[in-house]
Parts: structure tokens; sequence; C-alpha cells
């Protein structure tokens, strides 16, 4: 019996042994650490001798939108040579291009010869007979033809002529025909180079009251319109610019 517990306390130190290396014998746990983030140096650009430090963008043309609107008054016949603008008054309460055509459809001229018809190739409305403000064409100017309205030969030749409805010896026009007569007159002056000057009233080329005391005459030839729309008369002039149309005030 003795012998017997000798011999196991003498393998205590071998199964000791063997339990400590069997549990080493286990491989280590790698522990990775974090890489670290490269570390990059800032590149700075060196000038290069003779060159400029700052460049000028290109310049990059862009042309204007066409905001302006067609002259609406503009014939499709040959335009005619025209120099004058002569202001009426038709010295009644209503009309219209009917009843004035009408009108001087029964006149006659120094040779007995009958009218072709109305002598205007504008008139402006005031609201008994066309309406307030409304500007119309009548045959002489969609066909270019001259006038019959001056009483003088040359102006009927080379003016045009703008008959107002109302009687301006009484009271002056309406707003709404005064705004279309300025309107009216600024794009003929701009379209065939009227100086304001050649803008005149019945009464300044003949012995009459037209177009009565309470018409704002200068007002009106003084009038223009912005913008111009670019039309050439016939003798080959250009419009008028806008700031020669404001000396001209």
């Amino acid at each position: 019996m003795k012998g017997i517990i000798m011999c196991c306390v003498a393998l205590l130190p071998a199964i000791e042994i063997s339990g400590c290396t069997q549990r080493n014998s286990l491989p280590p746990v790698a522990i990775n650490s974090p890489t670290p983030a490269p570390q990059y140096s800032p590149q700075v650009a060196k000038p290069v001798p003779g060159a400029p430090l700052f460049t000028t963008p290109p310049t990059i043309a862009v042309e204007p939108l066409a905001i302006d609107p067609p002259n609406p008054w503009k014939p499709e016949a040959e335009v005619r040579d025209w120099e004058y603008i002569v202001i009426h008054h038709t010295a009644s309460s209503t009309g219209s291009v009917e009843s004035i055509h009408e009108l001087h459809s029964k006149k006659k001229d120094k040779s007995g010869n009958s009218w072709l018809g109305i002598g205007y190739h504008f008139v402006i409305g005031n609201g008994n007979g066309m309406p307030d403000g409304a500007i119309e064409s009548t045959f002489r100017w969609r066909e270019q033809m001259h006038g019959a309205h001056a009483g003088n030969n040359k102006y009927n030749q080379h003016g045009i002529g703008i008959c107002l409805v109302g009687n301006f010896e009484n009271e002056p026009p309406s707003d709404a025909q005064l705004a279309a007569v300025k309107k009216l007159v600024g794009v003929l002056k701009a379209e065939y180079n009227i100086n304001s000057d050649h803008v005149q009233g019945h009464r300044d080329v003949k012995a009459t009251a037209c177009p009565g005391k309470y018409f704002p005459m200068s007002e009106v030839a003084s009038a223009i319109d912005l913008p111009v729309y670019g039309a050439t008369s016939p003798n080959g002039k250009s419009p008028t610019s806008k700031m020669e149309l404001a000396a001209q005030k």
C-alpha cells in the first residue's frame, strides 16, 4: 500500500507539468491595431516665371433679345419719301374713317375733279364713331398715295395727314387720343427720319384754326418713339437714333 502511494506521489509532478504544457500549447491570439491614415503633404503650385498672376475670363458676345414689336403701321407698298406730318381735327364731335371718306368723296379739287375719298392717311377716334384712341390707317397710307388734306401741294405730296376726331377749339383731345397720336407720331418720325420741326398743325401750312387752340401741338411734335423700329426711308437715310430724336425736342 505504501508503495502505491509513493508511486502516485511520484507521478503528480509529471501530471502537473503535462497539464501546463497542454495549456501553453494554444496559439497566441493576435490583436490587430488600426492602421494609421497615410499622411499627404499639400502640393503648392509654383508660379511660372513671366506668367500673369491673374487671367481674364473670355468675353462672350450675347446678342440682345428681339423685344421690339414690328411697326403695326408699316405699309406693304413702296414707301414714299415722306418729309412732314400734318395734324388735323374733324371739328366735329363724332366721326370715323367711313364717315369722313363719304364726306370727302363729295368734294372736288381746283380742276373740278372729285376726290378719291378720305384725304387723310390716319384717323384717331374719340369714342364717338370709333373707339377712343383707336388708330386706323386709310387706303392712302396702305397704298402710299399722296394726301388731300393740307390745301398745299408740297404738304399733300410729302406730308402724312393725321386727323383726330373732335373739335379742339372747344376742348382738348382725350387722354387716349393724346397717347395714341404721340405714339403714332413717334413711330413715323423714327421710321421716316422726320424732324420734330416738320411735325406741324394744319394751321402752320394753311390759314385755318385746325387742329384747334386746345391741341398740344408742341408736345405732340416732340414725341419720341422708344424703341426705334429700324426701318429706313426711301432716300436711304438711317432711322433717327433715340439720342438724335431727344436732341430735336
